[in-house]
């Protein structure tokens, strides 16, 4: 979700100001565009590694696809389905990640680096070991 070999971030630069991102890391959908930039340069400091591996369109729907190998040693893969508008702007993103520890592992990370801003609720808690049921 992070770009940080100096291209042109696929969809950052383009989001609306109520853009809603939504995720396999996340409890709820994070909402606006200072939010959701805060959130994916919080989970590109999380990445010792990241190497895209597709990127494509069709029509209003942009696809991408990434490999990344995260600072706690950890490979994961992420899938993101980029919807924009008539006007080219990005309403709502939705990334998937895999295998599940991964997944899990970047959504504890995010609550270390941003939970106090985002609200704890909106990640997984390793210490607690909790899966959220509503």
């Amino acid at each position: 979700m992070s770009s940080s070999n100096g291209e042109k971030h696929p969809f950052l630069d383009d989001l609306a100001d109520d853009a809603e991102l939504r995720g396999t890391v996340l409890r709820r959908p994070v909402s606006g565009r200072d939010n959701i930039r805060r959130l994916v340069e919080a989970v590109g400091t999380l990445y010792a590694a990241q190497t895209s591996t597709f990127y494509g369109a069709i029509d209003q729907r942009h696809f991408l696809q990434y490999k990344a190998t995260l600072r706690a040693g950890l490979d994961l893969e992420a899938v993101g389905v980029i919807e924009r508008d008539d006007t080219g702007l990005v309403r709502r993103v939705a990334m998937t990640f895999a295998p599940l520890d991964a997944a899990l592992s970047l959504s504890a990370g995010l609550a270390g680096v941003v939970g106090k801003e985002f609200g704890d609720d909106l990640f997984y808690d390793a210490s607690v070991n909790k899966v959220a049921t509503s």
